[in-house]
């Protein structure tokens, strides 16, 4: 993977091109990236006792221009971005634990989350609820430029589909995120296990300990009704116009929409 992003997210940063981190240009603000340890992902994978590359992934939340810094804080939006070791977690590809995010204080919504593919391959997972009855499964595919939208309430985590390689992507979320791993980790994992195939491609194992459900996949989409563009990053869109992102902090404002909305 090049030491920056194939697709370029609007901010001056670049991936490191020795560590699961970030490179921040002039006049922009972020954090020393947060490692995901193995341990901390073990119990959701297929085999919590495989071996893998470790620390998994890095991540930097809170992240931006210094002049949009107030504006992002008062409008509780949150950039963030990730990038993924290569490898696998013994038969699965590298990638997060499945959660759902907590309700956001201010908002009382389990907030919706839009993810923006940078580099690599990426699967999105999400299934409607980490009940024992999962409601809709899908997979999205993305490559870099694709954005992919998830509803509120809604189980997911983030694969890097190309093991060969890293995976880089960006995230807007609300500012007072949270995440609830404890339905997931009860029935040890998503309602769905990504494997690695023989020639590098992805196939699903159902887990047991959810009922009965259908897997969805599809290429990344388009999300008008939300107004995401498809022509711009998503910080190239906050810049031109907050106010089409605000449905990220104030899901209310898009509550007709979700209820239909799949990712």
């Amino acid at each position: 993977m090049s030491s920056g992003p194939a697709f370029h997210p609007g901010r001056a940063i670049t991936v490191s091109p020795a560590e699961l981190a970030f490179e921040y240009g002039a006049g922009v603000f972020g954090p020393r990236p947060e490692l995901r340890m193995l341990d901390a992902i073990r119990p959701s994978l297929l085999d919590p006792h495989c071996d893998g590359p470790d620390p998994v992934y890095g991540i930097a939340m809170d992240f931006g221009r210094t002049t949009e810094r107030a504006e992002l804080e008062q409008r509780m939006l949150l950039f963030g971005a990730v990038v993924y070791a290569s490898g696998t977690l013994g038969a699965e590809p590298v990638r997060s634990q499945g959660h759902v995010h907590a309700p956001s204080p201010h908002s009382g919504w389990s907030a919706p989350e839009v993810f923006e593919i940078w580099s690599g391959a990426a699967i999105i997972y999400g299934q409607q609820s980490d009940g024992d009855a999962p409601g809709r499964c899908v997979a999205v595919y993305a490559k870099p430029g694709d954005k992919v939208a998830m509803p509120p309430g809604w189980a997911h985590c983030v694969i890097n589909a190309d093991p060969q390689r890293r995976m880089a992507f960006g995230a807007l979320c609300d500012r007072q995120y949270g995440f609830d791993y404890q339905a997931v980790r009860a029935h040890e994992g998503l309602a769905w296990f990504p494997l690695v195939g023989v020639s590098g491609e992805i196939r699903w194992q159902p887990n047991p300990r959810y009922a009965s459900s259908r897997l969805e996949q599809h290429d990344a989409k388009a999300y008008p009704d939300l107004g995401l563009s498809a022509s711009m990053s998503l910080y190239e869109q906050f810049l031109r116009d907050p106010e089409s992102l605000m449905f990220i902090s104030d899901p209310q404002r898009a509550s007709n929409l979700w209820p239909d909305l799949t990712p």
